[in-house]
């Protein structure tokens, strides 16, 4: 998707939140109570959700990291960071403070203009991906009935910033990243939005918080979870979503724009200090935002076995259950994502390229049209 589709979908969304079309245009909760009071209403209410998204994008990539290497360390059989802060908990942290007072380093031939845009560029579409997530019937920042949609559109911002990085660099390690990460994206994109339109067809809504309340119920309180309630089309579906979000994520096997054996460091070799981080939180926290969406359309979204779907929405503990659900889940995929990084060898980028267009795709393809049937004649 474009960037004249991200404004068109943000200028229907404008206009239908003037004329009061749906519930599902403004923000939730305190933000949409602020956002009563007028065009301050409105100021502090997106400063107080830029803050709130923020906190919890920078939050999330310093439990990740110290995760991943925690995990790596066991699985090599070593500790891994122990030393600062209790489990080393603080080691992340400390890495963080580090890159924010290292020297901002512009290589002279490079484009400058370009080369400072980029990682806000590529951090911007994570962040405003994040708004749009919801982790229970309520915490959502925005809310709106073309969610999936436009959390897609935003992800693929992400490769315009990483072309501008590796073109304004002037360095030839980080332009051939920036070209692998622009075809890996791109055709990867092509089996990640069949099964987006999967669940789509499915459920009859782009909305991924309707994803979640639809998969309320059933056998065990699973049986309306898209993997159990479409088995044979369903379940290989999200197998193919989360291989294509690990490709989407420049996540092993899937890292070839940042191959250290091979490119240095890829599209962002010459980037260090704050602007590096930015590259760093982007990647970190787009594996929390894939594995949301994964969850809301084919894991149940917030819904637990054996607890009734009405027992998680309504009441703050409800809503707290909710979210604990979620983020459990989606920990839990992360986990996966760093596992597999830790077992599975870097494949060739022909390699990446030949999964894609001859194996997945056609699956995805085939899952897709096996549901349309599915939908018609049940």
């Amino acid at each position: 998707m474009s960037i004249a589709s991200v404004w068109t979908v943000l200028a229907v969304q404008a206009s239908g939140a003037g004329a009061g079309e749906g519930a599902g245009t403004g923000a939730t909760g305190i933000l949409k109570g602020l956002a009563a009071y007028g065009f301050w209403g409105y100021l502090v209410a997106a400063l107080l959700g830029f803050a709130i998204l923020f906190g919890i994008a920078s939050a999330l990539p310093i439990l990740f990291t110290w995760a991943e290497r925690r995990v790596s360390g066991r699985m090599q059989q070593r500790w891994g960071p122990n030393r600062v802060g209790p489990f080393g908990l603080i080691q992340a942290l400390a890495d963080g403070i580090k890159l924010m007072f290292k020297e901002d380093i512009i290589p002279a031939k490079a484009d400058k203009l370009l080369f400072m845009v980029a990682p806000g560029i590529v951090l911007a579409g994570m962040l405003s991906a994040f708004a749009l997530i919801p982790l229970s019937d309520s915490a959502v920042v925005v809310d709106t009935p073309l969610g999936v949609y436009l959390i897609t559109a935003l992800l693929s911002l992400e490769v315009i910033g990483v072309i501008m990085a590796g073109w304004a660099s002037n360095n030839k390690w980080s332009l051939f990243g920036a070209m692998r990460e622009a075809a890996q994206m791109v055709s990867y994109e092509i089996p990640f939005g069949l099964c987006i339109l999967l669940a789509v067809v499915s459920y009859g809504t782009l909305s991924l918080r309707e994803m979640s309340l639809a998969q309320a119920g059933g056998f065990l309180n699973v049986g309306n979870w898209l993997i159990f309630h479409n088995p044979l089309f369903a379940l290989p579906a999200a197998l193919i979503f989360f291989i294509a979000a690990l490709a989407n994520t420049k996540r092993a096997p899937f890292d070839l724009p940042e191959a250290e054996s091979e490119l240095v460091s890829g599209f962002h070799t010459e980037y260090s200090g704050l602007r590096f981080s930015f590259f760093f939180l982007e990647e970190y926290a787009s594996m929390f935002v894939i594995s949301v969406i994964l969850i809301a359309m084919y894991l149940g979204g917030w819904n637990l076995p054996f607890v009734p779907g009405s027992a998680m929405t309504g009441s703050f503990g409800a809503e707290l259950l909710a979210v604990l659900s979620m983020l459990f889940k989606a920990f839990v995929l992360v986990f996966v994502m760093i596992w597999i990084r830790w077992t599975l060898p870097r494949i060739r980028i022909d390699q990446v390229m030949s999964l894609c267009y001859k194996y997945l795709t056609p699956i995805a393809f085939v899952c897709l049209i096996g549901t349309c049937w599915w939908e018609l004649s049940t």
